[in-house]
């Protein structure tokens, strides 16, 4: 029975990482951030 119960609580373990909380919301917003800077790094070395 402990190795039934313990798939399922690694699975809902995942799904909340996954999910639309407090830590998908601060992944997002890191993603956003991160393609910025990318952008204006590129914008300041690009040469004609």
């Amino acid at each position: 029975m402990k190795m039934i119960g313990s798939p399922s609580v690694g699975g809902s373990k995942r799904r909340l990482s996954s999910g639309r909380g407090l830590g998908g919301a601060l992944r997002e917003q890191r993603a956003k951030l991160y393609i910025i800077r990318r952008c204006v790094v590129m914008l300041l070395c690009w040469h004609d």
